[in-house]
């Protein structure tokens, strides 16, 4: 038996703002991990993060999306550890 985790969850959060869309907490499934997602452009400044719950997360350090690069960070440590400090 796991341990229930809640995460912090945006959908969309814009350097130097709050979270403008999907505000909240998801509680992660057995399955998933608390999930906070980077997009950078390509010249390495940060465009959007997004968090919530995720199947199967991983960790990720860049892949290519179009012109902008994605990292993921995964955790499941305790409650809303992905929360952007």
């Amino acid at each position: 038996m796991t341990d229930i985790v809640q995460c912090r969850m945006c959908h969309i959060q814009f350097p130097g703002e709050r979270c403008s869309r999907g505000r909240g907490i998801c509680t992660a499934a057995e399955d998933e991990g608390c999930m906070t997602g980077r997009i950078f452009k390509k010249d390495g400044t940060l465009w959007l993060t997004f968090m919530g719950c995720l199947k199967n997360c991983a960790n990720v350090d860049k892949i290519k999306w179009s012109v902008y690069w994605v990292k993921f960070r995964c955790c499941r440590g305790y409650d809303l550890c992905n929360e952007i400090l």
